[in-house]
């Protein structure tokens, strides 16, 4: 005999009967193992797909609590856009984080409201559909239980509905009044995700690298902390917010490199500020040639008091003098000759450091000596560091040791200088890194530059990965920069400052457009890693004021100041690189002329270069057959353009780019007054 229903294997009925589906939720890394990145001073967009079988309506909402209120949910209704995708704005006020989750339901109210007004408008009777109204308005008073005004409200809209007045379908109040209380049904949740939200430094910020022992006035003598805060006035001038420092701590004696990385030091040689350690002390120490705790305070004093910040290095190695050899022995790997196993990158040898062992015993000691590591200049006022080769540590070392500081102090920012593969450059960033090196130093042509920047600002670049671009490092003098001239410099800046928000120089060498490289490598030679350096920064062929103009348009222009609106625009001259920037959160007006910037930037080192753009002018906010201006603030200069395909033209020994600021509305005399 054939089975009943009831006999047949099945699997169990599930507890509702939920109809709406949400899907490819955005902004998530990792389904969610990770936390996205978000800052105060740029919305938090969520998205997704959301929506259900057959022709009902659907709502949606996203719930969120932040950092300083855990326990308090608020909501936001979510807007649908095309083709399902549905999408709402977080704005968060504070760093820490930022929880979420998208709830959504069968909207029956709104879809009664649909189909009740199409009949309307068609003149055939509703008194049937008007009941069926007043039912779901009485349904909303007996689920949600509004009291007062709301329940007062709510009695009145239903025996209007029951009287045969149809004016409430086109009631707005009515409809947020029913979405408050009506009753949702079954309702879907998607997981509960988390971005972290850094303070607007971490979105937007220049970096200046500088050795102090370097500050000197007078050639040959050793630097101090008091000669640098007496050059933060010339690095504030160039408008730089973030000063970093290589490692400050006691340089070790034993195997101490000489000039040029020399594997033997004369007499009078300084060493490497990576070799860290010695008998005055090692992480938590100031090299005695330095100064002293008091004139480290007043240097982060004085850079805050010009607007600047002090960045530290943390260098998680060793000289062969560091305390540490003799306290933790265990956190060194020995070799079977009785040493210890030096820094390595075969042919490269790095004798004078030690690097520290993670596969140790004591690795839960090691961690938390770290830790506290970071927690002493915390405690001195450092907020910012840059992490050295952070990918040679483990991967769940630093989102441990991040996450404790980030827990109690969410405004510090790590930067990774993490120059290697790409799947551990993005993993860094995922474990809690705020900012990444990046290839930018390696990317030349426009075809490299465009597929580059295309995955680092792109939605699902952008919740990873915040870039921040460095045209040189004492480490690197890439080779385009190595018989550059003033044009290169200047090209490089320009891009490194316009398409991302985040960049940084190693100066004065980049200013001074030091370009000497060691024999048949992209190092500088008579590398300040190894020596003192004296720097005429006074020289008339600085770039300084051109990097300070740079610096200022930045500034003055909110456009540059975030990486989302990132667009390449076509240009018939593959030696000419356009784009542009629109502002996320500011309407452009005459008061706050802070429109699109549009810039373009001639790749060729040598040569004049001339194209036509071809402009997207609905991104810029332009209608087609409407004149507007271009006003260069590199030069001053303004044109007069009218529709999409307009000329450039660029020398590299006068100017290798344009920044334009876009004026989108059609310019009257009065403004052409003003910005005159």
């Amino acid at each position: 005999m054939p089975k009943s229903v009831a006999t047949r294997p099945h699997t169990p009925l599930p507890s509702d009967n939920l109809r709406v589906v949400i899907e490819a939720v955005t902004p998530q890394v990792d389904g969610g193992r990770f936390s996205s990145k978000s800052s105060v001073g740029e919305p938090l967009i969520v998205e997704a797909d959301i929506f259900a079988d057959g022709h009902d309506l659907v709502a949606a909402e996203v719930r969120y609590a932040t950092h300083g209120a855990p326990d308090e949910w608020a909501t936001l209704p979510m807007t649908p856009l095309v083709n399902d995708r549905w999408q709402a704005e977080i704005h968060p006020a504070e760093p820490g984080w930022v929880r979420f989750e998208i709830t959504a339901w069968i909207d029956h109210f709104g879809s009664w409201r649909r189909g009740t007004a199409a009949k309307v408008r068609a003149g055939q009777p509703v008194s049937l559909e008007l009941e069926m109204g007043a039912a779901l308005v009485d349904r909303a008073r007996e689920f949600g239980r509004p009291t007062g005004a709301d329940d007062a409200a709510l009695a009145q809209l239903a025996r209007a509905l029951r009287n045969g007045d149809v004016l409430p379908l086109d009631s707005e109040p009515v409809v947020a009044l029913m979405r408050k209380w009506a009753d949702r049904g079954p309702v879907a949740r998607s997981p509960v995700l988390t971005a972290a939200v850094d303070r607007e430094r971490a979105r937007f910020s220049s970096w200046y690298e500088v050795f102090p022992r370097s500050c000197s006035p007078v050639p040959g003598r050793h630097g101090t902390l008091q000669d640098l805060a007496d050059q933060l006035p010339y690095i504030a001038d160039m408008g730089f917010d973030v000063v970093y420092l290589p490692p400050i701590h006691p340089i070790g004696v034993t195997h101490r490199k000489g000039k040029n990385n020399s594997p033997t030091a004369e007499p009078g040689d300084v060493g490497s500020p990576w070799a860290i350690g010695a008998a005055a002390g090692g992480h938590t120490a100031i090299h005695p040639d330095l100064g002293t705790f008091d004139d480290f305070d007043h240097l982060v004093q004085r850079a805050r008091a010009l607007g600047m910040e002090i960045a530290l290095d943390l260098a998680f190695q060793c000289s062969p003098d560091h305390p540490w050899v003799k306290e933790h022995p265990t956190w060194f790997r020995w070799r079977p000759d009785g040493t210890v196993q030096f820094a390595e990158n075969p042919p490269k040898r790095y004798e004078d450091i030690y690097p520290l062992d993670f596969e140790s015993g004591d690795w839960s000691d090691l961690w938390q000596a770290l830790l506290d590591v970071a927690w002493f200049w915390i405690d001195r006022g450092v907020s910012i560091f840059r992490v050295d080769n952070p990918h040679t540590k483990p991967f769940r070392m630093w989102e441990w040791l991040i996450g404790n500081v980030r827990a109690d102090r969410p405004d510090v920012i790590f930067l990774a200088e993490a120059f290697t593969r790409p799947k551990v450059m993005t993993q860094l960033a995922k474990r809690g890194f705020t900012q990444s090196y990046t290839y930018f130093t390696w990317r030349t042509s426009a075809w490299e530059l465009k597929e580059y920047l295309t995955e680092l600002t792109s939605a699902a670049g952008r919740a990873m990965v915040r870039p921040n671009f460095w045209p040189n490092t004492p480490d690197i003098l890439p080779e385009h920069l190595q018989d550059a001239g003033r044009g290169t410099f200047m090209a490089r800046i320009v891009l490194a400052t316009t398409l991302t928000a985040n960049y940084g120089i190693y100066g004065p060498a980049f200013e001074l457009m030091e370009r000497t490289p060691r024999a048949g490598a992209e190092e500088y030679v008579d590398n300040e890693k190894y020596e003192l350096r004296h720097w005429d920064r006074d020289s008339p062929d600085s770039l300084a004021p051109f990097i300070a103009r740079l610096n200022r348009i930045r500034h003055e222009n909110p456009a540059l100041q975030y990486d989302s609106t990132l667009l390449f625009h076509y240009c018939d001259n593959e030696q000419l690189l356009c784009y542009s920037k629109t502002p996320v959160l500011e309407a452009p007006d005459v008061a706050n002329p802070s429109g699109p910037i549009l810039v373009v930037v001639n790749l060729d080192p040598h040569n004049r270069q001339s194209g036509f753009l071809h402009l997207d002018l609905d991104a810029l906010g332009i209608e087609a057959d409407t004149p507007f201006q271009v006003h260069d603030l590199l030069s001053g200069d303004r044109y007069r353009w009218l529709g999409a395909s307009n000329y450039v033209e660029l020398d590299p020994w006068i100017s290798p780019a344009h920044v334009f600021r876009v004026r989108t509305r059609v310019l009257s005399e009065q403004d052409f007054e003003y910005y005159l």
